[in-house]
């Protein structure tokens, strides 16, 4: 299945986050399969529905509402571009396009975005493996690229 594809967006978690209370964003168990560290990867209960918290100022990425199972940025094998505002953090996790890597491109009159849509159009994406959030990133790479053309 493309991970890009509009119609494989994951519908929103009907569960909060214990940690802040945040509605959380459904995620496949690949992706936590995919992401978290081994000692993290040993406690997940495969039959569990876990979710993503997207706020930037809570430590929690994924949770589980059946247990109130949290996973933190230290259980993660990557940094976590929404809970992580360095630059060396990636905003595409399966290009490695970083914050810095968008930047550049953008004072340098490059389109980060139309390189990675055509990645995406040669089905080589894999975010549902590679991006803590487990689905595309060409949201948050699109935004990020608007706030540095806002900001200029």
């Amino acid at each position: 299945m493309d991970c890009c594809a509009p119609s494989s967006n994951v519908e929103a978690a009907q569960i909060n986050c214990p940690s802040c209370g945040e509605k959380g964003k459904s995620v496949q168990l690949i992706t936590l399969k995919s992401l978290l560290k081994p000692t993290s990867l040993e406690t997940i209960e495969p039959d569990n529905t876990y979710a993503f918290c997207t706020n930037s100022f809570c430590n929690t990425v994924y949770f589980s509402g059946t247990h109130s199972q949290t996973f933190e940025e230290d259980a993660m094998k990557v940094p976590v571009f929404q809970k992580n505002s360095s630059t060396g953090v990636p905003v595409c996790y399966c290009f490695d396009w970083t914050r810095d890597r968008l930047v550049q491109a953008v004072s340098d009159n490059q389109d980060p975005i139309d390189h990675i849509k055509g990645h995406i159009q040669s089905n080589r994406c894999g975010c549902e493996v590679n991006n803590p959030q487990g689905r595309c990133c060409l949201g948050n790479v699109s935004a990020f690229v608007r706030s540095l053309k806002t900001n200029v």
